[in-house]
C-alpha cells in the first residue's frame, strides 16, 4: 500500500523541501478529517485521495494541485467549510478542493437533467482553473482502477458515466494514456462478456501475429540504419475498447481489424520525422490518401505526428505513426505535459488549447437554453474527428468532421455566422451546407442586414455554431412574439375604447398581478405565444357588459415573421379572404377562412382574430395547384419554364400517372398573391397538354 512517505521521497525529484511539506500537511489534514471513514473494500478512506497524488505526482503537477488532491472529499464528506480550509492552507487550494466537490455529483443517478447542470458546474470550475479537472481526472482513474467492490448495477453507472464525459474530456486535454485506461476499464465494466472475449482473441492473435510484426519491425529499422537515422521502432497494439468501437462504427470483423499492422517510430528531432517519413516511403509503397501532417497542422489537443499507411509484404496494410520523444511525451501526456517539462511560467501550446476549449464551452454554455441543449452541445464538441481549413489570411481553423462553411463562419466569430450569406470555397462560389475537406481555403461573405436561418439547424455539426442560431432564433422569437402580443392586445382594448397608453399605474400593476407576470413585456409574450388569449386579457381590464363590438382587424405585412405562420393545410396568400387564431406556442396562425379546420373555432369567437392583408404586404407564399395535363415528353419542363417566366419558385413537384394517356402533377409554388397567381395560372392554361388547372386547398 502506498504511504505519504514514499510519496514525499518521489515529490523530492522536482518539488522544493517546503513544498512537500505543504503537501505532507494536507495528507496529515486529511486523515484527521476522514478519521474512522472506510472505503467500501474496507480500507481506510485516507487512502483513495493518496492515491489520486501519486497519479497527479507521476504528472509531475505543483504542489497545489497535490494538496488538493489531499483534500478534495474534506468538503463533501466530512463538513468542514471551504472558509476553514483557506485559512489553513490559502484560497488556491481552498477554491480548487471546492471546484472539485463540486464535480463529485456528476453522475447518472437521476435523470440526465441533472447530469447535464453538473456538467455546465465542471465547466465553471475549469474555467476558473484547469488544473480542478485534472485533480478529478485522477479521482475517477483510482476509482476505475477500485471499482471491482462495487455492486453490478452502480459499477455499469459510473463505467457509462467514464465512457461518455471522463474518457472524451481526457482525450480533448491530449491525456491519451489515461483515455485509453478509462476506455479499457470503462468497456470491462460495462460489457463484461465482450471484453473477456475480445480479450481472449487478442491473446491468440497476438501469437500469430508475432513472426510477421518482428519481420517488419526488422526490415525498418535496417532501413533508418542505412540512411544513419538514430530511431527507436516499436509496435503498436491497438487497445480493447478501440477495436470494440471499430468493429461496430466500421461493420468489421475482428480479423479485418487484426490484419491491419501499427509501429511508432520515434525520432530526435522535427527534420528527422520527414527524413524517416522519405526512407521508410522508398523501403514500403504508401497509400497517398492515408497521410497525415499533424507536425505541420497539429490536432486542437496538442497532438503531433506524421501518419503514413504503408502495402508492406504480402500486401499487408502497415500503419506509422513518426514523432520526436517529446511529442510522444505530449501525445500520452497532453496537457499534463504542461507541467511535465514546465522550465518557466509560459504555458504550453496545449495548455494555451485547453484554455481557448474551456473558453468555448463557456460561450455555449451562456447562449444554451436550458443544460440538456448545453451538455447536447458538449457531446459534439468531444468527439472530434478534425478537419484543418484555412481562412483567406492562412490562419488554421480546426472544425469537426462534416463540419460547413456555416460551422466556420462561426467558429471565425459568432457575428461573422450570423451574418454569412454565401462562401467561396478555394475561391469558387459554393453552398452554405457543402461540407469541407482539411486543406480548403474558405471565404465568407456577410451582408449586415442579414441572419440565421432556421435551416441551416440541419447541417451545421459543431456545438458552437448549433448553440449560437438557436440562441439567435430563441432571441428573435421572444422580440417578435412580445410585438405581436403587443399588436394584439392593444387591438382587442381598443375595440373596448381603452388605450392601452393611457392605463394608469395602479390598473396597469391589478392587472399584472391578475395574471401573474412581472411585467407588461411578459404579459405580451405571453399574448404573441398563444398562451393568453388577448381577448381574456382586455376582460380583466373592463367587465365583459361594456365590450364593444367592432373588431379591428390586425395587418399582416410580410411572410417572415416568425409568430405569425400560414396554415399549410389551406395556404392563404394576399388578396384571400382570411381569419387567424391563436395557438399555443405558435402565435398567430392565418387561415383561409373558408378552411374546414377553423369551422370548430368559430363557434368561439374570443378564439378567433380578425385579421387583413397590407395594401403593401410583402414577401412570396407558398400556393398547391393540381394540372392535369395529357402524358407526354417534356412536359415537366415546360410547366417548370412558364412558372419561372413569372418570376415565381416551385418548392416541390409530385407526379401521377391517372392512366396510359393522363398525369395529374401537384406543384407547390411560391407566389406574392392572388394576381400573381392568376397570371401563372393564365400562362400555364395556354399549354396545348395542358387539360385542367386548380388551385388545391382544404
Amino acid at each position: 500500500m502506498q504511504t505519504i512517505d514514499a510519496l514525499a521521497h518521489q515529490l523530492s525529484s522536482y518539488l522544493e523541501p517546503a513544498q512537500i511539506n505543504l503537501v505532507r500537511r494536507a495528507y496529515l489534514y486529511a486523515e484527521q478529517a476522514h478519521d474512522g471513514q472506510k472505503r467500501r473494500s474496507g480500507d481506510p478512506y485516507i487512502t483513495h485521495p493518496l492515491a489520486v497524488a501519486v497519479i497527479l505526482s507521476g504528472m509531475h503537477m505543483d504542489h497545489q494541485s497535490l494538496m488538493a488532491a489531499m483534500l478534495h472529499d474534506v468538503i463533501e464528506d466530512t463538513g468542514i467549510a471551504k472558509v476553514a480550509l483557506g485559512d489553513q492552507f490559502g484560497d488556491t487550494v481552498a477554491d480548487l478542493v471546492d471546484g472539485v466537490s463540486k464535480l463529485t455529483q456528476i453522475e447518472f443517478e437521476s435523470q440526465a437533467e441533472k447530469q447535464a447542470e453538473n456538467f455546465q458546474k465542471m465547466t465553471l470550475a475549469m474555467s476558473r482553473d484547469i488544473r480542478v479537472i485534472l485533480v478529478k481526472l485522477a479521482d475517477r482513474l483510482h476509482n476505475m482502477r477500485t471499482l471491482g467492490v462495487m455492486p453490478p448495477e452502480k459499477k455499469r453507472r459510473i463505467a457509462r458515466e467514464t465512457l461518455e464525459i471522463y474518457a472524451p474530456i481526457a482525450h480533448r486535454l491530449g491525456m491519451n494514456d489515461m483515455r485509453i485506461e478509462f476506455e479499457n476499464r470503462g468497456f470491462s465494466a460495462m460489457h463484461p462478456l465482450r471484453a473477456k472475449r475480445l480479450k481472449a482473441a487478442l491473446q491468440s492473435a497476438r501469437g500469430n501475429r508475432k513472426e510477421l510484426v518482428d519481420q517488419i519491425n526488422q526490415s525498418l529499422q535496417l532501413r533508418l540504419e542505412a540512411e544513419h537515422i538514430n530511431a527507436l521502432v516499436i509496435g503498436r497494439e491497438k487497445h480493447l475498447y478501440s477495436i470494440y468501437t471499430k468493429m461496430r462504427s466500421k461493420k468489421k470483423s475482428f480479423k479485418e481489424i487484426m490484419d491491419v499492422y501499427a509501429f511508432r517510430i520515434i525520432v530526435d528531432s522535427v527534420d528527422t520525422c520527414y527524413r524517416t517519413l522519405g526512407a521508410i516511403h522508398n523501403l514500403y509503397k504508401p497509400i497517398i490518401s492515408e497521410f497525415k501532417d499533424y507536425i505541420a497542422i497539429p490536432k486542437t489537443n496538442g497532438y503531433q505526428s506524421l501518419h503514413t499507411v504503408l502495402v508492406g509484404m504480402h500486401g499487408v496494410p502497415i500503419e506509422v505513426q513518426i514523432r520526436t520523444k517529446e511529442m510522444d511525451e505530449m501525445a500520452n501526456s497532453g496537457i499534463a505535459a504542461h507541467w511535465l517539462y514546465k522550465a518557466n511560467d509560459n504555458p504550453n501550446a496545449s495548455h494555451l488549447r485547453a484554455r481557448q476549449w474551456v473558453q468555448g464551452l463557456l460561450e455555449m454554455q451562456q447562449r444554451a437554453g436550458d443544460s440538456l441543449e448545453f451538455i447536447e452541445n458538449v457531446k459534439i464538441d468531444l468527439f472530434p474527428d478534425e478537419v484543418y481549413v484555412f481562412t483567406p489570411k492562412g490562419r488554421i481553423v480546426e472544425l469537426p468532421s462534416g463540419a460547413t462553411a456555416v460551422d466556420f463562419a462561426y467558429a471565425v466569430h459568432t457575428d461573422v455566422g450570423n451574418a454569412c450569406v454565401a462562401c467561396r470555397i478555394n475561391d469558387r462560389l459554393a453552398p452554405l451546407s457543402q461540407t469541407l475537406q482539411s486543406g480548403q481555403k474558405v471565404t465568407i461573405i456577410t451582408a449586415s442586414s442579414a441572419q440565421p436561418n432556421p435551416s441551416w439547424l440541419n447541417f451545421v455539426t459543431s456545438g458552437k455554431a448549433r448553440s449560437a442560431i438557436r440562441h439567435f432564433l430563441k432571441h428573435q422569437r421572444h422580440h417578435e412574439s412580445i410585438d405581436l402580443g403587443r399588436r394584439l392586445l392593444t387591438r382587442s382594448l381598443a375595440d373596448r375604447g381603452i388605450d392601452l397608453q393611457n392605463l394608469d399605474k395602479d390598473e396597469r400593476k391589478a392587472l399584472l398581478k391578475e395574471c401573474g407576470v412581472n411585467s407588461l413585456e411578459s404579459l405580451f409574450e405571453d399574448v404573441g405565444l398563444g398562451k393568453r388569449l388577448p381577448h381574456a386579457v382586455a376582460n380583466l381590464v373592463q367587465s365583459e357588459n361594456n365590450k364593444a363590438n367592432s373588431q379591428s382587424p390586425l395587418m399582416i405585412e410580410s411572410s417572415d415573421g416568425m409568430m405569425i405562420s400560414f396554415a399549410r393545410c389551406c395556404r392563404p396568400i394576399p388578396g384571400d379572404p382570411i381569419l387567424g387564431h391563436i395557438s399555443a406556442g405558435k402565435g398567430l396562425v392565418v387561415h383561409h377562412d373558408t378552411c374546414r379546420n377553423i369551422a370548430e373555432l368559430r363557434e368561439n369567437p374570443e378564439k378567433i382574430s380578425i385579421v387583413n392583408w397590407s395594401p403593401d404586404v410583402k414577401g412570396e407564399f407558398p400556393v398547391d395547384i393540381r394540372v392535369e395535363v395529357e402524358s407526354g415528353r417534356g412536359i415537366i419542363a415546360n410547366l417548370a419554364t412558364r412558372i419561372t417566366e413569372q418570376n415565381a419558385n416551385i418548392e416541390q413537384i409530385q407526379v401521377h400517372e391517372r392512366d396510359a394517356h393522363n398525369s395529374v402533377i401537384n406543384l407547390t409554388i411560391d407566389v406574392s398573391g392572388r394576381v400573381h397567381l392568376a397570371n401563372i395560372i393564365k400562362r400555364l392554361k395556354s399549354l396545348r397538354s395542358v387539360i385542367r388547372i386548380s388551385r388545391h386547398r382544404n
